[in-house]
């Protein structure tokens, strides 16, 4: 996604990008972020729940009035309302990319 963003951005036209890992996105060179913390598949919201997902896509649309650059992110205020270790259609384990990201934390 983050290499469609910038092809398109080349071109002129600005982008703003949803994302989940918003920390790796950013160093692949993302134009604008928009953040979000909701677990992968759910980027917008539950299966079925409208009012989410058009509040979520709303506040991904404003960030083209924040963002005054490339590189630019913005934390949109959602949260995901289950604990990500209690929902059921999670994966057990992080994503190969979560994974690593998590490892070099954690190395001083």
């Amino acid at each position: 996604m983050g290499l469609v963003a910038r092809v398109v951005e080349a071109a002129g036209i600005p982008t703003v990008t949803l994302n989940m890992i918003w920390r790796y996105q950013n160093l692949v060179g993302m134009p604008r972020i928009a953040a979000i913390e909701h677990p992968f598949g759910r980027p917008y919201g539950d299966v079925g729940d409208r009012e989410t997902q058009s509040a979520v896509l709303r506040a991904a649309l404003a960030v083209f009035g924040t963002a005054k650059q490339a590189g630019h992110i913005e934390h949109l205020p959602f949260r995901w309302h289950e604990d990500p270790k209690e929902t059921k259609w999670h994966p057990a384990e992080p994503s190969p990319i979560i994974a690593l990201m998590n490892s070099r934390r954690k190395k001083p």
